[in-house]
C-alpha cells in the first residue's frame, strides 16, 4: 500500500469526501428520477403517451448517458477526476432546471439529453476516487454508502419535487430540484482533494497496481476478457432493469390504479421508498464486505438472494386492493432492488488496476443502463399502450406484470456470478 498516500490522508476524510460524493449523487439521481414522481402531471398537461413518458424516463435518457459516458470515464483516468464531477454535475442541473420550461415531448426530450449529458461524467469517476480514499477490505461499505444516494434521492425527489409540485406545479418542481447542484459543484471543490491512483492499493510483483492507463479499446477487451466481471454485469443489468421500471412507473401506477394523491406521494410515497432503498444499498455493501472473506460469491449472492425474495412482494403490490397495501408491498422490492450496486461496483473496482477504473466502471453502467434504464420503463409504457383498449384501467398492471418472468432470469445470472467468482478466488489461490 501506498504509505505516502496512506500518510497524507485519514479515514475520518475518507469519509468526508464519500460523504459529499455520495450527496452530489443524491441529486445526480433525484434530477434523473423527478421525470417519474411528476410522469402522471406531465401526461395530463402535455398530452403523452406511455410509451413517450418510458421514452423519455428511459431511452431518451439513457442514449445520450451510455454514448457519453465512455469517452469521459476515458478522461476520468488520466484527468482530475474532482473537476470532472463538478463540470458534470453543473450541466445535469441547470438542464435540470430547464425541463420546467418544456411544452411538448420534443422539447422535454432535448432537455433529458443534457441532463443525461451531465450525469454521464458523474458515476465512473467518483467511484475511482472512493476506491483511491478506502482500501480493498472497506470498499464494499465505502460504495454502499456512495449508493445510498439513490434512496435519498427518492426520498428528496418524491417529497420535494412532490410538494412542490402539489403546490405551485410540475414546472416549479425541476427547477427546485436543479438548482441545488450549482452549490454542490462548489461544495466539491472546496472540500475534495484529487487522490493519489492506486495508492490505497496492495503493492503486486507485476506493478499493475500503479500501471498507467490503457488505450480505451484495450480496456473494453481487458473488461469482456474477464468472466467475473461480465457475469456482474449481466446480473446487474438485469436487476437494473427491472428495478429501473419499478422506480419509473410506481409513482403514476399508484396514482392511476390506487387512487393515491399527489400529496399522498409527497409524504408516504416518499418516505416508505427512500427508507426501504437506504436498507437496501447501505445493507448490501456492508454485508457483503463481512461475507466476501470467507465466501468471495458473496457479492454476487447476496443480490441473488434478495432478488429471489422481491418476487412475491412484487406479485401482492400489483393485486393490492388499497395503496397503502399496494405501498408497504412495494418497499420490499425496493430495498431488494437496492441491493447490488454497492456489490457490484466493489467488484469491478477490486478486480481491475486502478488506472482503469474508470473505463470498467463506465463498462458496467454502460451495460446497466442501455439494458435497464432504457429497456424497463420503456418495455412496461409500450405494453400498457398495446393492452389499453383492452384492458383499459388495468393496462398499467400488465405492463408492469410482464417484469415477473425477467426477475427469475436475473436472479439466474446472480447465482453464475457468484459461481465465477468463487472459481477466480480458488484459482488465485491455487497459483499463489
Amino acid at each position: 500500500m501506498n504509505l505516502q498516500s496512506r500518510s497524507r490522508t485519514t479515514l475520518g476524510y475518507s469519509y468526508v469526501v464519500v460523504g459529499v460524493l455520495t450527496l452530489i449523487y443524491t441529486f445526480n439521481f433525484l434530477d434523473r428520477k423527478i421525470l417519474s414522481i411528476l410522469a402522471e402531471l406531465i401526461r395530463r398537461d402535455l398530452h403523452l403517451s406511455d410509451t413517450e413518458l418510458g421514452l423519455l424516463s428511459g431511452f431518451a435518457f439513457a442514449f445520450f448517458y451510455t454514448t457519453l459516458g465512455l469517452p469521459l470515464a476515458w478522461l476520468a483516468d488520466r484527468a482530475r477526476r474532482v473537476w470532472i464531477v463538478a463540470a458534470a454535475c453543473a450541466v445535469w442541473s441547470v438542464f435540470t432546471a430547464c425541463c420546467g420550461m418544456a411544452t411538448s415531448f420534443v422539447q422535454l426530450a432535448l432537455f433529458r439529453f443534457g441532463v443525461a449529458a451531465g450525469e454521464a461524467g458523474a458515476g465512473p469517476p467518483s467511484f475511482s476516487i472512493i476506491s483511491d480514499y478506502f482500501p480493498p477490505e472497506r470498499r464494499g461499505t465505502a460504495m454502499a454508502i456512495y449508493a445510498m444516494g439513490v434512496p435519498i434521492g427518492l426520498i428528496l425527489g418524491s417529497a420535494l419535487g412532490g410538494w412542490v409540485a402539489a403546490t405551485w406545479g410540475w414546472r416549479w418542481a425541476f427547477a427546485a430540484v436543479g438548482a441545488p447542484g450549482l452549490l454542490l459543484c462548489a461544495l466539491l471543490l472546496l472540500v475534495v482533494r484529487e487522490p493519489v491512483r492506486g495508492g490505497m492499493d496492495p503493492a503486486r510483483a507485476d506493478g499493475a497496481a500503479h500501471a498507467p492507463p490503457l488505450p480505451l479499446a484495450a480496456s473494453i477487451a481487458l473488461f469482456l476478457r474477464n468472466p467475473t466481471l461480465l457475469l456482474t454485469a449481466a446480473s446487474s443489468a438485469g436487476t437494473s432493469f427491472v428495478g429501473n421500471a419499478v422506480i419509473s412507473w410506481a409513482p403514476a401506477y399508484l396514482m392511476r390504479a390506487k387512487g393515491m394523491q399527489m400529496a399522498d406521494i409527497a409524504v408516504y410515497y416518499s418516505v416508505a421508498t427512500g427508507v426501504a432503498g437506504a436498507i437496501g444499498s447501505f445493507g448490501a455493501g456492508w454485508l457483503v464486505d463481512r461475507l466476501a472473506r470467507r465466501d468471495p460469491g458473496a457479492y454476487a449472492l447476496v443480490p441473488g438472494i434478495a432478488c429471489a425474495v422481491s418476487l412475491p412482494a412484487f406479485v401482492g403490490f400489483l393485486w393490492a386492493p388499497t395503496w397503502p397495501l399496494a405501498l408497504a408491498l412495494v418497499s420490499i422490492p425496493f430495498v431488494c432492488n437496492s441491493a447490488y450496486l454497492a456489490p457490484a461496483l466493489t467488484v469491478v473496482q477490486n478486480n481491475v488496476p486502478p488506472a482503469q477504473r474508470g473505463v470498467s466502471s463506465a463498462i458496467l453502467m454502460f451495460l446497466m443502463t442501455m439494458v435497464g434504464m432504457s429497456g424497463g420503463p420503456l418495455l412496461v409504457g409500450m405494453i400498457s399502450d398495446r393492452v389499453k383498449p383492452v384492458a383499459g384501467d388495468d393496462s398499467l398492471t400488465i405492463g408492469l406484470a410482464a417484469l415477473t418472468p425477467l426477475i427469475l432470469l436475473t436472479f439466474a445470472a446472480h447465482m453464475g456470478a457468484a459461481a465465477s467468482m468463487r472459481r477466480r478466488s480458488a484459482l488465485a489461490a491455487a497459483s499463489a
